[in-house]
């Protein structure tokens, strides 16, 4: 049976749909109560049309149509029993799977002595595509030279330690983490909810270490208002995926699954402001307007990183942005970029470089998330490239940081991770 036919529960649907039948219940009888079941049946209806798979070969979050928003959470491990590791990761799964489908995280008492189980926020909402996407840091495998779960022989080759880039400002409060849980949702209540709900349950477990939220418009344009992700890899396309996103079998118990690379990247938005748009197209090497690459007049034209002007020069800047972080430019190396702007407010900086402004400014950007079959010659081999050639550089800062083994989807009878865990000795 599933978690629901086991636990007589309040789920934010049947809350919601249960307050529609009251509704009904006062209109009368006839045609105006019939009309309200009705009613209710279709919103109920429209609500179950929102829900993304939990269960599957792969984790939703992944190759799922971007949403609008995100709370992204690392967490750090407190206890040192792999069996209290297990159970957390089993409720964690159990969780999940309920509130991507409008329930409430867990079974809901009416006992009013204790603390209610799941906080509430999101009673009543559609889970609005709702995915939760885990992750395991290299510290689930050894932290500080310690092997605190026996894991540590099957830490994957790919989940390395990301090296130090040129210009890197990271904020360790702001880095790295044993576990990640990525919340996305068009309903940025309805994400928040999910991370509080799993970070409650990891009490005496795991302590949150960091978290960051993230919006992303309709036109997917960034805050320096050009489009985003034009030259991403076609998540329709399974055959690249399976080449370019998903572990095959060299990873072991990482097969189906993905690795993550998440970066908060402050932009100096005020410094760029100040900057005429001709200068801005050239470190993007895009026409700001339409997205299309210099020179072109659509977004999804194929760059042309040989075409020169009249007097020779390249049409795209050889250190203009699209140019250095394309595949071309890095010996193939190709990534899933799935980013979000984020503002967090304003703070005190002082610019990097010229004019070297400083004072009140805002704490603002991208927030940069990769998913890629390997990120050694993912992402830290064009993050190579982009810290010591893009003309973006001047603007941005990455602040924060993250790499994480996302494992396999797994079945109803099994937890995330699971295959991690399989054939060790208790």
């Amino acid at each position: 049976m599933s978690d629901s036919e086991q636990n007589p529960q309040v789920s934010r649907r049947g809350l919601l749909g249960g307050s529609l039948a009251v509704a009904a219940s006062t209109l009368g009888v006839g045609g105006t109560a019939t009309a309200a079941a009705a009613t209710a049946h279709a919103q109920t209806s429209q609500l179950n049309q929102k829900s993304v798979p939990f269960w599957g070969k792969h984790q939703g979050g992944i190759l799922t149509p971007q949403q609008t928003h995100t709370y992204f959470a690392a967490f750090d491990l407190d206890t040192a029993k792999r069996a209290e590791l297990i159970e957390l990761l089993k409720r964690w799964t159990a969780a999940a799977s309920r509130m991507t489908r409008g329930d409430t995280a867990q079974p809901l008492s009416t006992d009013s002595e204790v603390a209610p189980a799941d906080s509430g926020e999101a009673v009543g909402l559609s889970p609005a595509r709702l995915t939760v996407t885990f992750g395991f840091g290299p510290g689930m495998f050894m932290r500080d030279g310690v092997d605190r779960y026996g894991l540590a022989s099957r830490r994957p080759e790919a989940l390395v330690d990301l090296p130090k880039f040129n210009g890197d400002q990271l904020v360790l409060e702001r880095s790295g983490g044993d576990i990640s849980v990525q919340a996305c949702s068009d309903d940025p209540q309805v994400a928040f909810h999910a991370v509080r709900q799993l970070a409650a349950m990891a009490n005496g477990i795991a302590t949150l270490k960091w978290a960051q939220t993230g919006f992303v418009s309709g036109t997917t344009r960034n805050l320096m208002g050009f489009k985003d992700g034009t030259n991403n890899p076609s998540t329709k396309n399974p055959t690249l995926m399976d080449e370019r996103v998903w572990v095959g079998k060299e990873g072991g118990w990482m097969q189906g699954g993905s690795y993550l690379v998440v970066r908060r990247i402050r932009i100096s938005l005020e410094h760029w402001d100040r900057t005429n748009l001709g200068f801005q197209e050239q470190v993007v090497g895009r026409h700001k307007a339409s997205g299309a690459p210099l020179g072109k007049k659509h977004e999804f034209e194929p760059l042309d990183l040989k075409a020169t002007d009249a007097d020779g020069n390249l049409v795209i800047p050889d250190t203009a942005h699209s140019r250095v972080a394309s595949s071309a430019h890095n010996d193939g190396a190709l990534i899933l970029r799935r980013g979000y702007s984020y503002n967090d407010g304003a703070n005190f900086y002082a610019e990097r470089w010229p004019p070297w402004h400083q004072g009140i400014m805002y704490d603002a950007g991208l927030f940069f998330v990769a998913y890629q079959r390997d990120p050694r010659s993912g992402f830290i081999a064009i993050n190579k490239t982009l810290s010591t050639q893009d003309m973006m550089n001047q603007y941005i800062t990455h602040v924060g940081s993250g790499i994480f083994a996302c494992p396999p989807g797994t079945l109803e009878s099994g937890f995330v991770g699971a295959s991690l865990f399989e054939g060790l000795k208790s």
